[in-house]
Formats: structure tokens, C-alpha cells, sequence
């Protein structure tokens, strides 16, 4: 029996939970405490968890790091391009509002596009946090030491 089987079965059973709280964290995030920095940092803490359990290699097949790099930019093309779209969504002659979230949704008296509005934003910041987590811990885990094991 190996000496990791335990830590890798139990690892298999919380990492899918890590990884589900990490989504409500962020989903309910505009309720309470919580949202996307928050969301990512659980997240990451979940994919660095599989990589010091079942080592880097699998970490990288499971998150590549191109993927990592591609989601730190795609994060800040969410939240600016959220921004953008309500630049320009609002009806002529008015004030032109950066991340003005009311001109999401036509339904302006129960503020329907600001929900809209901070669910893609805070999605934004999920996915650059997450990536931007994976992006140092596998440039710091990947990393070789200066001394070699034997002069420890």
C-alpha cells in the first residue's frame, strides 16, 4: 500500500469541494462577503493542493500554463469590455458611465442590470486572480534550486 493513498483518496473527495465553494464564494458574493478575489484565491488554492499532492507535472496536463496565461488576460478583457458595454448601451443623450450596470437591463426600477453587471465583473476578477495564483506558484514550484539536494 502506498504511504500516500489516504491523502490522494481524501485529496480526490475535496478538491471537487474546494473548488464548488470557491464558485458560491463568488456567486454570493454581491449578497454578503465575498466575490471574485476571494473566489480565485479558493480556486488556485485548489489546483496548487492537486499539484503538491500528485506533483507539478500533473498539475500542468490538469491547468496548463497556457491556459493560465491566456486567463489572466481574458479576465481583464471581462471586466473592461463589461465596462465598455455600458459605455455604450445607454440611450442616446445621456451621460456616457463607465460600468454604469443599470444600461445592462432595460428594467430600471428594481436595478436588474446591476446584478448582471457585478456577476460579470466580479467573473472577471475570478478568472485573472486564479490564473494570476497558478502563474506564481508554478513560475516559484517550477523553479530549480540553487543548491543541490545533497549540500542540504
Amino acid at each position: 500500500m502506498s504511504p500516500h493513498l489516504i491523502l490522494r483518496v481524501v485529496s480526490k473527495l475535496l478538491i471537487p469541494m474546494i473548488v464548488v465553494f470557491g464558485f458560491y464564494v463568488h456567486f454570493h458574493g454581491d449578497f454578503g462577503p465575498g466575490g471574485g478575489f476571494q473566489a480565485g484565491v479558493i480556486i488556485a488554492a485548489a489546483v496548487i493542493l492537486y499539484a503538491l499532492i500528485f506533483g507539478m507535472e500533473e498539475a500542468r496536463k490538469a491547468v496548463p500554463p497556457v491556459v493560465v496565461r491566456y486567463g489572466a488576460a481574458l479576465g481583464v478583457l471581462i471586466y473592461a469590455g463589461t465596462g465598455i458595454a455600458t459605455l455604450f448601451m445607454n440611450g442616446a443623450g445621456e451621460a456616457l458611465n463607465f460600468l454604469d450596470y443599470d444600461a445592462l437591463h432595460p428594467d430600471q426600477s428594481h436595478h436588474t442590470g446591476q446584478h448582471y453587471g457585478i456577476i460579470l465583473v466580479e467573473l472577471g476578477v475570478l478568472t485573472t486572480v486564479t490564473s494570476v495564483m497558478l502563474a506564481i506558484f508554478y513560475a516559484f514550484a517550477g523553479r530549480v534550486p540553487d543548491i543541490p539536494e545533497e549540500e542540504w
